[in-house]
């Protein structure tokens, strides 16, 4: 409905009303009341609300020629079909019909006084701006008649003015589609992931009730804006699927999900290149460094009961140390070298505690020929075990024949001490696996976010390009 303050310029010839100027003093026109003459009985005929004709009867103006000008102003709410298609940026055309109700076109016919509409004193609307308005001459037979009727109809091209919905409501729609886009940068292990999915697509719905209440009600088309927040939830929605498929695959572990080669390939190798993600190669040093620490540690302790200088006798993991440099085999796991070798001669090799005066050697050491057999059997077999790495696979059978050639030596108590040493370094070694296969799977969570991060990106810039492009295409923006 178009609410319309016009003034209705109106002008008739009334042979009744004609006068010798020379008569009256040369009066050549008057005002008297428009009760007193005959006036036409003009109506709007697409009148939607109020009075069909015109309700305050002013003064008209009467010339001695028989002229007569009438301009009463009026209020009048036509209707008029609005094309919410391209709403903010739309543009209407309505129309204004006038014509006679009661004479048809034999006793009154109409033209026009000017082909458009005088805008001079039109007092511009914040949210309508007059493109054009020009008006046309009509005649149409009805049905309830046989006469032929006479309008004018007057053609209102108007424009809505965008400003303030671009402010108030596309501007937070667009910023609300990045936070959307901004869903799949937020890391997994924050967890405030689901939230801000549900908070925007909360935010959308707000904004979806507003539009209801500002647009037209009308069920012919769905404007452009709806479409575009319609869009936008649909986005958010999947993006909430998608983020709950993510956390799935990011508290993913080796007890639960074992993962597929396929995956293996495509997610932590072929795709990552392809979105250029580059992930740190896995780093053994602090774990590593740990473990040689104490094999060096051991190792000195060695040399010092063997009577050697700490200087002369630095092992390759005292020189690892020194010089901070990674071995070959450094991405391997950590706890496959640890030597057994050290272990044992750690325990083989310890410092006498000292003794009382008058007391008895110990009786390994009654035989002195006994004692340099055990010496020398006890320094081959020292100097064999630091030499052999402990490989995973083979490990119980290396502990076992060095347990049983050192069995002479080593207590029933140092025994159970290497084989909990070696139930910890395979728990150690385990856990470790473990570690990798997780960091696997939150890797490949990562890749899936980044893939729909761009995916989104793209389909955003489509969409809000989809929104501007039909009414730019159309000459409305």
């Amino acid at each position: 409905m178009m609410t319309t303050n016009v003034w209705l310029k109106q002008e008739w010839n009334d042979y009744k009303l004609r006068w010798r100027p020379s008569d009256y003093d040369n009066v050549t026109s008057i005002r008297v009341p428009s009760e007193l003459i005959w006036v036409p009985d003009i109506v709007l005929y697409n009148n939607a609300d109020g009075e069909f004709a015109v309700t305050h009867m002013t003064k008209a103006h009467l010339f001695y020629t028989g002229k007569i000008r009438w301009v009463p102003p009026a209020i009048y709410k036509s209707s008029c079909s609005i094309d919410v298609t391209f709403f903010p940026f739309d543009q209407q055309n309505c129309k204004m019909k006038f014509g006679s109700w009661t004479y048809d076109k034999a006793k009154i016919d109409l033209e026009r006084i000017e082909n458009t509409v005088d805008l001079n004193n039109y007092w511009e609307s914040g949210e309508w701006a007059i493109i054009n308005a020009v008006g046309t001459y009509n005649t149409k037979k009805y049905d309830c008649c046989h006469e032929i009727y006479p309008d004018i109809t007057y053609y209102f091209i108007i424009r809505r003015l965008p400003l303030f919905y671009t402010i108030n409501l596309i501007i937070p729609c667009l910023l609300i589609s990045c936070l959307t886009v901004l869903v799949f940068y937020l890391p997994s292990d924050c967890g405030e992931k689901i939230t801000l999915c549900i908070s925007v697509l909360l935010s959308l719905t707000v904004f979806l009730l507003l539009i209801t209440e500002i647009i037209p009600s009308t069920s012919l088309v769905i404007p452009l804006i709806g479409e575009y927040l319609l869009f936008t939830m649909i986005f958010v929605t999947l993006s909430i699927v998608i983020t709950v498929f993510v956390l799935n695959v990011h508290h993913r572990s080796p007890s639960t999900h074992k993962m597929p080669r396929w995956v293996h390939s495509v997610f932590l190798d072929l795709i990552p290149r392809w979105l250029f993600m580059r992930r740190p190669a896995p780093d053994g040093r602090r774990c590593r460094l740990l473990l040689l620490q104490r094999e060096a540690a051991a190792e000195q302790r060695q040399c010092r009961i063997a009577g050697h200088k700490p200087g002369n006798c630095l092992s390759t993991s005292a020189n690892w140390l020194r010089e901070g440099t990674t071995s070959e085999d450094s991405e391997r796991s950590c706890y496959e070298d640890l030597e057994l070798g050290t272990l044992t001669s750690y325990f083989s090799f310890r410092s006498p505690s000292p003794r009382p005066p008058g007391s008895s050697p110990p009786p390994q050491q009654k035989t002195s020929q006994n004692s340099q057999n055990r010496q020398e059997a006890v320094g081959g077999t020292n100097r064999q075990l630091p030499g052999a790495r402990v490989n995973p696979t083979q490990r119980p059978t290396k502990v076992e024949n060095a347990v049983s050639d050192s069995a002479f030596l080593l207590s029933p108590s140092v025994v159970r001490a290497l084989e909990g040493v070696h139930y910890i370094a395979d728990h150690l070694r385990a856990e470790d696996a473990d570690f990798s296969v997780k960091e696997d799977w939150k890797y490949v969570a990562m890749v899936i976010d980044r893939i729909f991060l761009w995916m989104f990106i793209i389909v955003c810039l489509l969409g809000t390009i989809g929104l501007f492009l039909p009414p730019w295409l159309a000459g409305m923006i």
